[in-house]
């Protein structure tokens, strides 16, 4: 049995849910998911510059776990980015 799920801190609300190339209808678009540990790892990380155990610590998740969130959020933009897919950011 898996052990259970910490309660991380989310400090941050997107303030739009969907990202999609321009010029695109939705309709005809793929989704690729992002989870709001996911953004709140790249806000940490990227917008706010802070280094990997600080980021963890805000989350209150361990430093592995923390590099594990942000590198399946990478993986995720990356897809979208390159294969023309809209960014949905789940509720």
């Amino acid at each position: 049995m898996p052990r259970p799920r910490l309660c991380r801190k989310i400090r941050f609300r997107a303030k739009a849910n969907y990202f999609k190339p321009s010029g695109i209808p939705m309709r005809n678009l793929e989704i690729v998911s992002l989870s709001h540990e996911e953004i709140e790892a790249l806000r940490l990380k990227n917008v706010k510059n802070l280094d990997q155990n600080e980021s963890a610590q805000k989350m209150n998740t361990s430093q592995s776990t923390f590099q594990r969130i942000l590198s399946s959020a990478y993986q995720k933009i990356s897809e979208a980015l390159v294969n023309g897919k809209a960014i949905k950011i789940d509720k």
